[in-house]
C-alpha cells in the first residue's frame, strides 16, 4: 500500500476514493441549483435546443462581445430550459471544439 510522503504512518488515499469524493461534492452542490421559474416559457418565440446549439457555438465571441457592449448576452433568458441548456452545452463542447482539443494527445 503507498504511503503519504507527507506523513509516512498514514496511507495515501487511492485515486478512486479521491475521483469518488468529487463526484459526491459535485453533486451535493449542483443539488442546490434551481432555476428561475420566470426565465423557463414555451412558446414560438422562446429559444430551444437549435438555439441553445447556436448560442454555445458563438459563446466565445459573444462572450468577447459582451466585455464591450451591455447589449449582447451569451446565454438567452427566457428559455425553454432542458433542451435550450442541452443545446448551449453541445455547442460550447461539441461545436466549440471543447471535446476536440481536450482529447488531443502530446506529440513526441
Amino acid at each position: 500500500m503507498p504511503h503519504n510522503i507527507a506523513n509516512p504512518h498514514r496511507p495515501a488515499r487511492p485515486a478512486a476514493a479521491r475521483a469518488a469524493f468529487l463526484v459526491c461534492l459535485a453533486l451535493a452542490l449542483s443539488a442546490c441549483a434551481s432555476q428561475v421559474p420566470l426565465a423557463v416559457e414555451q412558446g414560438q418565440s422562446v429559444p430551444g435546443f437549435w438555439w441553445g446549439l447556436w448560442h454555445g457555438f458563438v459563446f466565445p465571441w459573444a462572450f468577447i462581445g459582451s466585455l464591450f457592449s451591455p447589449d449582447i448576452a451569451v446565454y438567452a433568458v427566457p428559455n425553454t430550459g432542458g433542451w435550450y441548456d442541452f443545446g448551449f452545452f453541445l455547442g460550447v463542447t461539441v461545436l466549440g471544439g471543447g471535446s476536440f482539443f481536450g482529447s488531443k494527445g502530446r506529440r513526441r
